[in-house]
């Protein structure tokens, strides 16, 4: 395969910022990196993750962050330690910086076990970039889905977690945690004893940026729309009813905004809202960042909405609690085309939503006024870039946005004209 090919099959599978550090270091991963000691085996051969597994008894030694495999077949061999971090970034030294390395070995141990588990054991990271939540969905949940479907489909696993931020993590996902397993979560850094399992992996799968590939799951297939409904569930009211939606006389808009100081923000926000209801939509506006809207009143509100807009960002996630056939709009700023194809616009087409982008001229960047617009920064934003991804922070950390609300409110009719249609479809 040529090498212009093969960066373009990366890049699809990979992601931008993901696929220009691979590249950047030149990493080269083999298919048969194996490593064994006794039933312990660490496959390390993906791009993306090392999938490690104990095929018998286990026991977690909290303490440590050590998992001993108790049954060891040849007792006079040297019993072998094996090292991992159990995050799907590996590549990245930024995010794996903050995840906690675990030790798998093959060693006697003389403690016996406090709490003995009928369960297998799935050990994954909350480190890396949890927290952010784009990060939360593509290297957390949506990788926890993958990995549950494919080795534990009857769900009958217990969730054994390492760098938990236990003081928002566990709560703010409650819903989401208790539909994976109905056993309760361990959170190694508060635990004291030692427990035993039947069996143990450790590291979660991912097949690419927000991306659920049901050819990689040939028994059991599935796919990103069946990430969303297992969310759908996962907020069900008690008793098994479906979340309700109100009928509207007007087309309902979520809008999510970001903050100043996060960069990409839209600097007019009063005039754009203006403008939205201005078409004909009721506009919600919705701020990730306030910390008593819970995970729960965010799915209700997006889920019962008949279109969102956000410009390119972490909030744009929440495109997972929408209908089939909803509208999401997009802003995309200078500079961010690239990513804003991969993070969400595969995505949301893979969910059937309605896309549709409004991409942001030169004259609403405030790039214009910082660097002018005759400047490579805004003329050629991919030679700036050059395949340097710190490079980008000029594009998603210090560029703003005053939209055209004339130009922008042209814009909006055609999306009105999709959205009005979904809502009398589901009228």
């Amino acid at each position: 395969m040529a090498s212009s090919q093969l960066g373009h099959v990366l890049l699809e599978k990979i992601g931008f910022a993901d696929y220009l550090e691979l590249n950047r270091f030149r990493v080269v991963f083999s298919q048969s990196q194996l490593e064994q000691a006794g039933q312990i085996t660490c496959n390390r051969s993906h791009a993306y993750y090392d999938l490690c597994s104990i095929d018998g008894p286990t026991l977690l030694e909290p303490t440590t962050s050590t998992l001993y495999a108790l049954d060891r077949i040849n007792s006079t061999q040297q019993p072998k330690w094996l090292k991992t971090r159990p995050y799907p970034r590996k590549w990245d030294k930024g995010a794996m910086s903050t995840v906690k390395e675990l030790t798998l070995t093959s060693a006697p141990h003389s403690t016996q076990c406090k709490v003995t588990h009928n369960s297998p054991a799935l050990v994954f990271s909350a480190g890396g970039y949890t927290g952010n939540f784009f990060h939360d969905f593509s290297d957390g949940f949506v990788p926890l889905f993958i990995t549950i479907n494919s080795l534990f489909y009857n769900q009958n696993v217990i969730l054994v977690i390492s760098d938990c931020n236990d003081l928002w993590w566990p709560q703010k996902y409650a819903e989401i945690l208790s539909q994976f397993s109905h056993h309760p979560i361990i959170d190694i850094k508060k635990e004291r004893v030692t427990h035993c399992f039947p069996s143990a992996i450790i590291g979660l799968i991912k097949h690419g940026p927000m991306i659920v590939d049901p050819t990689l799951l040939p028994h059991h297939p599935k796919s990103l729309t069946d990430f969303r409904i297992f969310l759908e569930n996962s907020y069900k009211k008690k008793g098994g009813d479906d979340v309700p939606i109100t009928s509207y006389n007007r087309p309902q808009l979520v809008f999510v905004i970001r903050k100043l100081d996060v960069g990409r923000a839209i600097l007019n926000k009063k005039e754009v809202i203006k403008a939205i209801e201005g078409v004909g939509f009721d506009v919600n506006v919705l701020d990730p960042t306030t910390t008593h809207t819970s995970l729960a009143k965010a799915f209700k509100l997006v889920h019962s909405s008949h279109a969102m807009l956000a410009v390119h960002g972490a909030g744009l996630t929440h495109m997972l609690f929408l209908r089939p056939r909803a509208v999401l709009v997009q802003v995309v700023p200078i500079g961010v085309d690239l990513p804003s194809n991969i993070s969400f616009k595969g995505p949301a087409k893979n969910l059937g939503l309605e896309y549709m982008d409004y991409k942001v001229k030169t004259k609403e960047s405030s790039l214009a006024e910082i660097y002018g617009a005759n400047d490579l920064v805004l003329k050629n934003p991919d030679a700036y870039v050059n395949g340097n991804y710190s490079n980008m922070r000029v594009y998603m950390r210090t560029q703003n946005l005053k939209l055209d609300v004339v130009r922008f409110k042209r814009y909006l009719m055609k999306v009105y004209k999709k959205t009005k249609k979904f809502m009398d479809m589901k009228s």
